[in-house]
């Protein structure tokens, strides 16, 4: 029987998905990769996968696409791993550097730039390690995923920008969500449903089983108070908001 073939990120976020997708009846079915965000979208553009937690920005580059399953990569306010990281305050902030490995949360830094922050700034490409190495002064950078948690105290100013969203909309954020770019049946989408909901009612285990690769970080409080799971009505308001802003802004090419 031919596999699915599914992209997840392989983030501390995305760990309740991949011990679920791993430890159930799901597992015989799929053929399962680890990617960061941006190649997750490429892969379902290129038809490479069939499915795949993608970033939402990302949705917009799908011809057609389904949205499966009752659960996402969101938060309402804070989300942690998310960050604007600076040495100045915002307002004296002339150059951000966009994080390579995230579509979606540059497009984030961008539409509360224009619509919350109302500040013009220089938008610059980067590659490997620039968030120990390329902020400095005036420059600032977004940073996403586990990396936040190496610099969160390297730098003066870190602004959450899912909080910094909350504060504009008074909306959840949804980074990314379950996507398939093909018809699924319902059957399918039901077993791998249900695959999700397992790693979430695991996440003591996950807890445990993660707690030594991230010394110092308070992994249990990272999962059920930053992270939000559920796709809720209020969730799809947020994503929605979301992409009519980013519509809105000129067209310009994001990493």
């Amino acid at each position: 029987m031919e596999k699915t073939r599914v992209s997840i990120v392989s983030y501390l976020n995305s760990k309740p998905f991949l011990y679920g997708l791993q430890n159930s009846a799901v597992a015989r079915e799929i053929e399962l990769t680890l990617d960061i965000p941006s190649k997750v979208t490429a892969k379902l553009s290129f038809n490479l996968a069939d499915i795949g937690l993608i970033p939402v920005a990302g949705l917009e580059d799908l011809d057609d696409y389904q949205i499966i399953g009752d659960y996402c990569i969101g938060s309402v306010g804070k989300v942690k791993t998310v960050v604007l990281a600076s040495e100045v305050p915002l307002y004296d902030i002339e150059t951000i550097l966009m994080d390579y490995q995230s579509r979606s949360s540059v497009l984030l830094a961008k539409v509360l730039a224009k619509f919350y922050w109302k500040k013009s700034f220089n938008w610059e490409n980067t590659c490997n390690d620039f968030q120990n190495i390329s902020i400095k002064g005036k420059t600032a950078g977004v940073v996403i995923g586990d990396r936040v948690f190496n610099i969160e105290n390297k730098y003066r100013y870190i602004y959450d920008l899912s909080e910094e969203w909350y504060k504009f909309t008074k909306l959840p954020f949804v980074f990314a969500v379950w996507a398939a770019n093909k018809k699924v049946s319902e059957s399918f989408e039901k077993v791998f449903n249900r695959a999700l909901q397992t790693g979430i009612k695991n996440m003591a285990e996950i807890v445990k089983l993660e707690q030594s690769n991230f010394p110092g970080v308070d992994i249990d409080g990272y999962f059920n108070q930053n992270i939000s799971f559920e796709l809720d009505n209020e969730k799809r308001a947020g994503m929605k908001r979301f992409l009519e802003l980013a519509r809105k802004l000129e067209k310009v090419e994001l990493q």
